[in-house]
Protein backbone atom coordinates (compact mmCIF):
# COMPACT_ATOMS: atom_id res chain seq x y z
CA UNK A 1 0.00 0.00 0.00
CA UNK A 2 2.89 2.34 0.69
CA UNK A 3 6.02 3.65 -0.74
CA UNK A 4 8.95 4.55 0.64
CA UNK A 5 8.28 5.46 4.42
CA UNK A 6 10.62 6.81 7.47
CA UNK A 7 9.91 5.66 11.38
CA UNK A 8 9.82 8.96 13.25
CA UNK A 9 9.30 7.27 16.57
CA UNK A 10 7.67 4.45 18.85
CA UNK A 11 4.38 5.03 20.77
CA UNK A 12 3.71 2.19 23.65
CA UNK A 13 5.51 0.28 21.03
CA UNK A 14 3.94 0.85 18.25
CA UNK A 15 6.12 2.46 15.17
CA UNK A 16 4.66 5.72 13.57
CA UNK A 17 5.70 6.27 10.41
CA UNK A 18 5.69 8.89 7.39
CA UNK A 19 4.79 7.96 3.80
CA UNK A 20 6.44 9.83 1.29
CA UNK A 21 3.19 11.30 0.28
CA UNK A 22 2.50 12.96 3.70
CA UNK A 23 4.54 15.62 2.54
CA UNK A 24 2.23 16.63 -0.09
CA UNK A 25 -0.52 16.72 2.17
CA UNK A 26 1.35 18.57 5.01
CA UNK A 27 2.06 21.59 2.56
CA UNK A 28 -1.24 21.72 1.29
CA UNK A 29 -2.96 21.56 4.92
CA UNK A 30 -0.15 24.34 5.84
CA UNK A 31 -0.76 26.79 3.07
CA UNK A 32 -4.47 26.85 2.87
CA UNK A 33 -4.88 27.24 6.31
CA UNK A 34 -2.21 30.16 6.10
CA UNK A 35 -3.36 31.62 3.09
CA UNK A 36 -7.14 30.56 3.78
CA UNK A 37 -8.61 29.65 6.57
CA UNK A 38 -6.80 31.89 9.90
CA UNK A 39 -6.62 34.76 7.78
CA UNK A 40 -10.61 34.68 6.40
CA UNK A 41 -11.58 33.24 9.97
CA UNK A 42 -9.30 36.06 12.01
CA UNK A 43 -9.52 39.17 9.54
CA UNK A 44 -7.28 41.10 11.86
CA UNK A 45 -4.53 43.40 11.85
CA UNK A 46 -1.92 40.43 11.85
CA UNK A 47 1.25 39.92 9.56
CA UNK A 48 1.89 36.97 6.94
CA UNK A 49 4.59 35.59 9.43
CA UNK A 50 1.74 34.89 11.87
CA UNK A 51 -0.59 33.27 9.54
CA UNK A 52 2.25 30.84 8.59
CA UNK A 53 3.33 30.10 12.16
CA UNK A 54 -0.61 29.41 12.90
CA UNK A 55 -0.51 27.56 10.13
CA UNK A 56 2.28 25.31 10.39
CA UNK A 57 1.28 24.66 14.22
CA UNK A 58 -2.32 23.95 12.60
CA UNK A 59 -0.68 21.18 10.39
CA UNK A 60 1.31 20.17 13.42
CA UNK A 61 -1.94 20.38 15.63
CA UNK A 62 -4.15 17.92 13.00
CA UNK A 63 -0.99 14.91 12.67
CA UNK A 64 -0.95 14.81 16.23
CA UNK A 65 -4.46 14.03 16.37
CA UNK A 66 -4.53 11.89 13.74
CA UNK A 67 -1.65 10.00 15.52
CA UNK A 68 -3.71 10.14 18.81
CA UNK A 69 -7.09 8.70 16.11
CA UNK A 70 -4.81 5.93 15.44
CA UNK A 71 -3.42 5.03 18.69
CA UNK A 72 -6.44 4.47 19.88
CA UNK A 73 -7.58 1.74 17.14
CA UNK A 74 -4.25 0.28 17.80
CA UNK A 75 -4.13 0.03 21.58
CA UNK A 76 -8.03 -1.43 21.62
CA UNK A 77 -6.87 -4.02 18.65
CA UNK A 78 -3.65 -5.07 21.06
CA UNK A 79 -6.15 -5.37 23.95
CA UNK A 80 -7.70 -7.78 21.95
CA UNK A 81 -4.93 -9.79 20.58
CA UNK A 82 -4.34 -8.30 17.47
CA UNK A 83 -1.19 -7.92 15.63
CA UNK A 84 -0.62 -4.43 14.70
CA UNK A 85 2.04 -3.10 12.07
CA UNK A 86 2.21 0.42 13.62
CA UNK A 87 0.43 3.89 12.66
CA UNK A 88 1.41 5.62 9.13
CA UNK A 89 0.49 9.12 8.07
CA UNK A 90 0.14 9.57 4.00
CA UNK A 91 -1.38 11.52 2.03
CA UNK A 92 -5.10 10.57 2.82
CA UNK A 93 -4.58 10.84 6.25
CA UNK A 94 -3.63 8.28 8.43
CA UNK A 95 -3.75 4.22 9.20
CA UNK A 96 -3.23 1.55 12.10
CA UNK A 97 -2.03 -1.04 9.80
CA UNK A 98 -2.94 -4.77 10.75
CA UNK A 99 -1.06 -7.78 10.26
CA UNK A 100 -4.48 -10.01 10.46
CA UNK A 101 -8.19 -9.46 10.98
CA UNK A 102 -10.44 -8.80 13.39
CA UNK A 103 -11.20 -12.24 16.05
CA UNK A 104 -14.73 -11.28 16.31
CA UNK A 105 -17.36 -9.08 15.57
CA UNK A 106 -16.91 -7.83 18.94
CA UNK A 107 -13.13 -6.55 18.53
CA UNK A 108 -13.88 -5.34 15.41
CA UNK A 109 -16.49 -3.17 17.17
CA UNK A 110 -14.55 -1.88 19.72
CA UNK A 111 -11.22 -1.05 17.74
CA UNK A 112 -12.96 0.85 15.08
CA UNK A 113 -15.36 2.81 17.66
CA UNK A 114 -12.07 3.93 19.13
CA UNK A 115 -11.21 6.29 16.24
CA UNK A 116 -14.11 8.43 16.32
CA UNK A 117 -14.77 8.80 20.06
CA UNK A 118 -10.80 9.56 20.61
CA UNK A 119 -11.26 12.66 17.94
CA UNK A 120 -14.67 13.21 19.45
CA UNK A 121 -12.95 13.55 22.71
CA UNK A 122 -10.19 15.79 21.03
CA UNK A 123 -12.73 18.31 20.07
CA UNK A 124 -14.63 18.70 23.21
CA UNK A 125 -11.12 19.21 24.53
CA UNK A 126 -10.39 21.96 21.85
CA UNK A 127 -13.46 23.01 22.61
CA UNK A 128 -13.31 23.72 25.96
CA UNK A 129 -9.99 25.58 25.49
CA UNK A 130 -11.52 27.73 23.29
CA UNK A 131 -14.08 28.84 25.69
CA UNK A 132 -11.08 28.78 28.41
CA UNK A 133 -9.16 31.21 26.32
CA UNK A 134 -11.92 33.43 25.52
CA UNK A 135 -13.13 34.07 28.94
CA UNK A 136 -9.55 34.85 30.22
CA UNK A 137 -8.79 37.49 27.30
CA UNK A 138 -6.26 35.00 25.74
CA UNK A 139 -4.24 35.61 22.47
CA UNK A 140 -6.82 36.04 19.58
CA UNK A 141 -4.65 33.62 17.64
CA UNK A 142 -4.33 30.98 20.08
CA UNK A 143 -8.43 31.41 20.70
CA UNK A 144 -8.17 30.60 16.20
CA UNK A 145 -6.21 27.60 16.71
CA UNK A 146 -7.55 25.83 19.19
CA UNK A 147 -11.35 26.73 17.31
CA UNK A 148 -9.73 25.16 14.43
CA UNK A 149 -8.18 22.25 16.16
CA UNK A 150 -11.83 21.67 17.82
CA UNK A 151 -13.61 21.72 14.23
CA UNK A 152 -10.88 19.71 12.45
CA UNK A 153 -11.34 17.13 14.81
CA UNK A 154 -15.01 16.92 14.74
CA UNK A 155 -14.86 16.77 10.93
CA UNK A 156 -12.44 13.54 11.51
CA UNK A 157 -14.83 11.87 13.81
CA UNK A 158 -17.91 12.39 11.76
CA UNK A 159 -16.13 11.93 8.44
CA UNK A 160 -14.90 8.25 10.20
CA UNK A 161 -17.96 7.03 10.95
CA UNK A 162 -19.60 6.84 7.51
CA UNK A 163 -21.01 3.18 6.98
CA UNK A 164 -18.43 3.08 4.01
CA UNK A 165 -15.90 0.33 4.33
CA UNK A 166 -12.95 0.70 4.97
CA UNK A 167 -13.87 3.85 7.12
CA UNK A 168 -14.41 3.36 11.33
CA UNK A 169 -18.03 3.63 10.41
CA UNK A 170 -18.02 0.86 7.88
CA UNK A 171 -15.69 -1.36 10.01
CA UNK A 172 -18.56 -0.94 12.84
CA UNK A 173 -21.18 -1.49 9.88
CA UNK A 174 -19.23 -5.23 9.03
CA UNK A 175 -18.96 -6.05 12.64
CA UNK A 176 -22.85 -5.53 12.99
CA UNK A 177 -23.20 -7.29 9.97
CA UNK A 178 -20.77 -10.13 11.01
CA UNK A 179 -22.09 -10.42 14.33
CA UNK A 180 -26.03 -10.55 13.01
CA UNK A 181 -25.11 -13.43 10.23
CA UNK A 182 -21.65 -14.94 11.49
CA UNK A 183 -20.40 -14.63 8.15
CA UNK A 184 -17.51 -12.59 7.74
CA UNK A 185 -17.38 -12.56 4.18
CA UNK A 186 -21.22 -11.79 3.31
CA UNK A 187 -20.19 -8.87 5.91
CA UNK A 188 -17.30 -7.73 4.38
CA UNK A 189 -18.93 -7.99 0.73
CA UNK A 190 -21.66 -5.54 1.84
CA UNK A 191 -19.87 -3.01 3.80
CA UNK A 192 -17.11 -2.95 0.85
CA UNK A 193 -19.79 -2.55 -1.53
CA UNK A 194 -20.91 0.59 0.53
CA UNK A 195 -17.49 1.86 0.72
CA UNK A 196 -17.44 1.53 -3.17
CA UNK A 197 -20.68 3.20 -3.52
CA UNK A 198 -19.43 6.41 -1.23
CA UNK A 199 -16.07 6.63 -3.28
CA UNK A 200 -18.38 7.08 -6.35
CA UNK A 201 -20.42 9.43 -4.62
CA UNK A 202 -16.86 11.47 -3.30
CA UNK A 203 -15.81 11.69 -7.07
CA UNK A 204 -19.23 13.05 -8.43
CA UNK A 205 -19.31 15.44 -5.85
CA UNK A 206 -15.45 16.21 -6.68
CA UNK A 207 -16.42 16.33 -10.68
CA UNK A 208 -19.59 19.07 -9.78
CA UNK A 209 -16.96 20.95 -7.50
CA UNK A 210 -14.46 21.51 -10.22
CA UNK A 211 -16.92 21.90 -12.75
CA UNK A 212 -18.31 25.04 -10.33
CA UNK A 213 -15.14 26.34 -10.40
CA UNK A 214 -13.68 25.19 -7.50
CA UNK A 215 -11.11 23.04 -8.84
CA UNK A 216 -8.42 22.22 -6.13
CA UNK A 217 -11.21 21.22 -3.71
CA UNK A 218 -12.85 19.16 -6.54
CA UNK A 219 -9.76 17.27 -7.58
CA UNK A 220 -9.28 16.39 -3.69
CA UNK A 221 -12.77 15.01 -3.00
CA UNK A 222 -12.20 12.70 -6.67
CA UNK A 223 -8.87 11.58 -5.24
CA UNK A 224 -10.77 10.55 -1.71
CA UNK A 225 -13.16 8.92 -3.56
CA UNK A 226 -11.09 6.81 -5.79
CA UNK A 227 -8.82 5.57 -3.01
CA UNK A 228 -12.19 5.02 -0.85
CA UNK A 229 -13.23 2.85 -4.17
CA UNK A 230 -9.89 1.09 -4.57
CA UNK A 231 -9.18 0.19 -0.74
CA UNK A 232 -13.03 -0.77 -0.23
CA UNK A 233 -13.00 -3.41 -3.47
CA UNK A 234 -8.89 -4.38 -2.19
CA UNK A 235 -10.20 -5.34 1.27
CA UNK A 236 -12.82 -7.91 -0.01
CA UNK A 237 -10.27 -9.22 -2.37
CA UNK A 238 -7.59 -9.47 0.45
CA UNK A 239 -10.37 -11.11 2.55
CA UNK A 240 -10.94 -13.71 -0.44
CA UNK A 241 -7.29 -14.85 -0.51
CA UNK A 242 -7.60 -15.18 3.26
CA UNK A 243 -10.48 -17.84 2.76
CA UNK A 244 -8.65 -19.33 -0.46
CA UNK A 245 -5.32 -20.02 1.47
CA UNK A 246 -6.34 -20.43 5.17
CA UNK A 247 -6.01 -24.38 5.42
CA UNK A 248 -3.53 -24.78 2.53
CA UNK A 249 -0.32 -26.15 3.81
CA UNK A 250 3.20 -24.43 2.22
CA UNK A 251 3.85 -27.88 0.89
CA UNK A 252 1.13 -27.44 -1.48
CA UNK A 253 2.94 -24.56 -3.00
CA UNK A 254 6.52 -25.41 -2.64
CA UNK A 255 9.03 -26.75 -5.20
CA UNK A 256 11.00 -29.12 -3.77
CA UNK A 257 14.60 -29.59 -4.51
CA UNK A 258 15.74 -26.03 -4.94
CA UNK A 259 18.85 -24.76 -6.26
CA UNK A 260 21.22 -24.69 -3.10
CA UNK A 261 24.93 -23.68 -3.34
CA UNK A 262 27.64 -25.40 -1.33
CA UNK A 263 29.57 -23.42 1.44
CA UNK A 264 32.91 -23.88 -0.27
CA UNK A 265 31.49 -21.71 -3.29
CA UNK A 266 33.19 -18.16 -3.76
CA UNK A 267 31.25 -14.99 -3.65
CA UNK A 268 32.69 -14.71 -7.07
CA UNK A 269 31.36 -17.85 -8.44
CA UNK A 270 28.04 -17.64 -6.35
CA UNK A 271 27.06 -14.59 -8.48
CA UNK A 272 28.49 -15.54 -11.90
CA UNK A 273 26.77 -19.36 -11.37
CA UNK A 274 24.21 -18.36 -9.41
CA UNK A 275 22.89 -15.09 -8.98
CA UNK A 276 23.18 -14.29 -12.76
CA UNK A 277 21.95 -17.64 -13.88
CA UNK A 278 18.61 -17.87 -11.39
CA UNK A 279 17.99 -14.14 -11.00
CA UNK A 280 17.72 -14.78 -7.13
CA UNK A 281 18.40 -12.53 -4.36
CA UNK A 282 18.86 -15.15 -1.86
CA UNK A 283 19.88 -19.03 -1.85
CA UNK A 284 19.57 -21.60 0.48
CA UNK A 285 23.57 -23.18 2.28
CA UNK A 286 23.40 -26.81 2.68
CA UNK A 287 26.52 -28.92 3.82
CA UNK A 288 26.93 -32.63 3.81
CA UNK A 289 25.40 -32.66 7.35
CA UNK A 290 22.41 -31.02 6.01
CA UNK A 291 23.05 -28.02 8.24
CA UNK A 292 20.93 -24.75 6.60
CA UNK A 293 21.95 -21.23 6.34
CA UNK A 294 20.99 -18.22 3.62
CA UNK A 295 22.72 -16.57 1.91
CA UNK A 296 21.84 -13.23 -0.09
CA UNK A 297 22.93 -10.42 -2.48
CA UNK A 298 23.19 -8.29 0.32
CA UNK A 299 25.56 -10.53 2.08
CA UNK A 300 27.89 -10.17 -1.11
CA UNK A 301 27.37 -6.68 -1.41
CA UNK A 302 28.96 -6.14 1.75
CA UNK A 303 32.54 -7.09 0.50
CA UNK A 304 34.31 -5.45 -1.78
CA UNK A 305 34.15 -6.85 -5.55
CA UNK A 306 37.66 -7.54 -5.45
CA UNK A 307 37.60 -10.21 -2.43
CA UNK A 308 35.17 -12.05 -4.01
CA UNK A 309 37.63 -14.42 -4.58
CA UNK A 310 39.06 -14.49 -1.02
CA UNK A 311 35.91 -15.24 0.59
CA UNK A 312 33.38 -18.41 0.58
CA UNK A 313 29.56 -18.61 0.62
CA UNK A 314 29.90 -20.45 4.14
CA UNK A 315 32.08 -17.70 5.77
CA UNK A 316 29.50 -14.87 4.32
CA UNK A 317 25.76 -17.38 5.18
CA UNK A 318 24.07 -16.10 7.88
CA UNK A 319 21.57 -18.54 10.08
CA UNK A 320 18.13 -18.43 8.23
CA UNK A 321 15.47 -16.71 10.21
CA UNK A 322 11.56 -16.31 10.30
CA UNK A 323 11.94 -13.54 8.06
CA UNK A 324 13.24 -15.88 4.91
CA UNK A 325 12.29 -19.57 6.61
CA UNK A 326 8.49 -21.03 6.92
CA UNK A 327 7.38 -24.34 8.06
CA UNK A 328 6.40 -27.08 5.08
CA UNK A 329 3.44 -27.43 7.54
CA UNK A 330 1.61 -24.22 8.05
CA UNK A 331 -1.08 -22.01 6.40
CA UNK A 332 0.17 -20.94 3.26
CA UNK A 333 -1.53 -17.45 4.31
CA UNK A 334 0.97 -17.54 7.17
CA UNK A 335 3.49 -17.21 3.75
CA UNK A 336 1.91 -14.78 2.05
CA UNK A 337 1.90 -12.57 5.50
CA UNK A 338 5.47 -13.40 5.59
CA UNK A 339 6.07 -12.24 2.02
CA UNK A 340 4.01 -9.09 2.73
CA UNK A 341 5.88 -8.09 5.84
CA UNK A 342 9.60 -8.52 5.27
CA UNK A 343 9.09 -7.62 1.10
CA UNK A 344 10.91 -11.23 0.46
CA UNK A 345 9.52 -13.08 -2.39
CA UNK A 346 10.62 -16.17 -1.91
CA UNK A 347 10.99 -18.01 1.41
CA UNK A 348 12.88 -21.02 2.41
CA UNK A 349 10.38 -24.22 3.43
CA UNK A 350 11.88 -26.40 6.12
CA UNK A 351 10.49 -29.48 7.40
CA UNK A 352 9.85 -30.65 11.22
CA UNK A 353 13.93 -31.11 11.39
CA UNK A 354 14.79 -27.69 10.30
CA UNK A 355 16.26 -28.97 7.19
CA UNK A 356 15.41 -28.15 3.50
CA UNK A 357 12.31 -29.22 2.28
CA UNK A 358 11.90 -26.96 -0.63
CA UNK A 359 10.97 -23.23 -1.63
CA UNK A 360 7.50 -21.43 -2.01
CA UNK A 361 7.47 -18.16 -3.86
CA UNK A 362 5.14 -15.53 -4.23
CA UNK A 363 4.73 -16.36 -7.90
CA UNK A 364 3.41 -19.27 -7.39
CA UNK A 365 0.97 -17.83 -4.16
CA UNK A 366 -0.23 -15.16 -6.95
CA UNK A 367 -1.07 -17.34 -9.43
CA UNK A 368 -3.11 -20.11 -7.73
CA UNK A 369 -5.01 -16.91 -6.23
CA UNK A 370 -5.69 -15.33 -9.57
CA UNK A 371 -7.48 -18.45 -11.02
CA UNK A 372 -9.37 -19.06 -7.85
CA UNK A 373 -10.21 -15.74 -7.66
CA UNK A 374 -11.47 -15.76 -11.34
CA UNK A 375 -13.56 -18.15 -10.89
CA UNK A 376 -15.15 -16.51 -8.40
CA UNK A 377 -16.56 -15.47 -4.47
CA UNK A 378 -18.22 -19.38 -4.48
CA UNK A 379 -15.43 -20.95 -6.07
CA UNK A 380 -13.40 -19.40 -2.99
CA UNK A 381 -16.34 -20.38 -0.48
CA UNK A 382 -16.16 -24.11 -1.68
CA UNK A 383 -12.45 -24.43 -1.53
CA UNK A 384 -12.36 -23.08 1.91
CA UNK A 385 -14.55 -25.70 2.97
CA UNK A 386 -17.67 -24.23 5.04
CA UNK A 387 -15.67 -21.09 6.71
CA UNK A 388 -19.34 -19.52 7.38
CA UNK A 389 -20.38 -22.57 9.45
CA UNK A 390 -16.81 -22.52 11.50
CA UNK A 391 -16.66 -18.84 12.07
CA UNK A 392 -20.88 -19.69 13.84
CA UNK A 393 -18.66 -21.83 15.91
CA UNK A 394 -16.34 -19.87 16.51
CA UNK A 395 -18.36 -17.10 18.04
CA UNK A 396 -20.84 -19.34 20.14
CA UNK A 397 -17.52 -20.82 21.57
CA UNK A 398 -16.62 -17.05 22.69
Amino acid sequence: MFGNRVTLFKLFGFAVRVDASWVVLAVLITWSLAKGWFPYTLRGPYSTSVYWWMGIAGAIGLFASIIFHELCHSLVARRFGMSMRGITLFIFGGVAEMEEEPPSPRAEFFMAIAGPLSSFALAGMFHLLTIFLSGNGGPIPWIALAGYLRTINLVVAIFNMIPAFPLDGGRVLRSILWGWRSNMRWATKVASAAGSMFGIVLIALGVFSALGGAFVGGLWWVLIGLFLRSASQMSYQRLLMRSALEGEKVARFMKPDPVTVPPTTTAQGLVQEYVFKYHYKMFPVVDDNHALSCITTADIRAIPPSEWNRHTVGELAEPCSADNTISAGDDAMQALSVMNRTGNSRLIVIDDKKHLAGVISLKDLLGFLSATLELGDEAVQSMAGTPDEEEEETESRR
